[in-house]
């Protein structure tokens, strides 16, 4: 569909400068000879003619081109992130260059319309600030990369995954929100500013050369619990679920960790962290996992924790209480 669209808006382009090109002689030769009787003199129309179709001309090779030139992305560049940026480079590129060549047809005078653009741009500044601030985010998030297309993230209130890095606005799927919790999608859309990157805390759940984050399944038990029995199941469940991988997950976050001057010590298995309360005992089980996939884990390993939990009676027990 857009190969065709882009085609047609070409030959659009390619008939309005023949037109141009070839037919304005033969249009001032017609209405010269025959001004007396149309009464229509040639310089009336000439200009505004010829103007109007140079600037078809311009307008559709440029969206022309730009329809065919992301055609070709697909071809090219194959990531469909790094695809969408460059689609929305060259979009604005095509857009600029393409204002700039009608208003220069139209005014006659190239230099001059580059200095009123900039007359023009240092009062509309003024003017469209929360615009521009966001048009100057969405560059941010291009050279800088806090987020792409693909990734989950959290801006403010606002936490989802990204589905499109506009000019102005970037559009997420809303992850929890109000209508649902545990990272489930809630079929909204949401829209963020670009600007609030310049200004706000961005969290990024998954980087492009490590999209795993660390997450925690919590457990209460009572006091009369065999602990080491239950830490043990707690971390064998995860091992089966998630420990070569796991591992192999770390690896990635050590070497990162070696660029950096900060130091840790990063288990590359699951381990249990345990929490005395007044009258129970919290053990929580802590593992790497994709973060779009943290609450479909969560659910597996609490399942087979549980099942094994309920096979030794004897060894677990749960609180009693309403204080829980």
């Amino acid at each position: 569909m857009k190969r065709r669209l882009g085609y047609t808006v070409l030959a659009i382009a390619a008939l309005s400068f023949v037109s141009v090109t070839f037919f304005d002689p033969l249009w001032n030769l017609v209405v010269g000879g025959q001004g007396s009787v149309l009464g229509v003199e040639p310089a009336a129309l000439k200009p505004w003619v010829r103007k109007g179709l140079l600037s078809v001309t311009i307008a559709g090779a440029a969206y022309g081109i730009y329809l065919l030139a992301s055609i070709g992305l697909a071809r090219i560049v194959r990531d469909k992130r790094r695809r969408h940026d460059v689609r929305n480079v060259l979009r604005l590129a095509f857009i600029v260059a393409a204002a700039i060549a009608v208003a220069g047809v139209f005014t006659g005078q190239w230099v001059g319309v580059l200095f009123s653009l900039g007359i023009v741009g240092f009062a509309i500044t003024f003017a469209l600030q929360q615009p521009l601030s966001s048009l100057l985010g969405w560059v941010y998030i291009m050279a800088k990369r806090p987020y792409q297309v693909g990734d989950r993230i959290r801006i403010e209130d606002a936490r989802g995954d990204v589905i499109d890095v506009d000019f102005l606005v970037t559009t997420l799927w809303e992850v929890d929100g109000d209508l649902v919790s545990s990272h489930q999608p809630s079929g909204r859309a949401v829209t963020v500013p670009n600007s609030m990157v310049l200004s706000a805390q961005v969290f990024n759940y998954a980087i492009d050369d490590f999209p795993f984050v660390w997450n925690e399944l919590e457990v209460q038990v009572s006091y009369e619990t065999d602990l080491d029995f239950a830490k043990e199941t707690m971390r064998e469940v995860a091992d089966e679920y998630l420990g070569d991988e796991m591992a192999a997950r770390t690896e990635r976050y050590r070497r990162k960790l070696d660029e950096t001057p900060v130091e840790l010590d990063v288990s590359d298995r699951p381990t249990v962290n345990v929490r005395m309360e007044q009258t129970w005992v919290v053990l929580r089980l802590r593992y790497l996992v994709h973060p779009k996939r943290m609450q479909a884990t969560r659910n597996e390993l609490y399942d087979e924790i549980v099942t094994r939990f309920h096979a030794e009676p004897e060894k677990v027990g749960y609180p009693v209480g309403r204080f829980r």
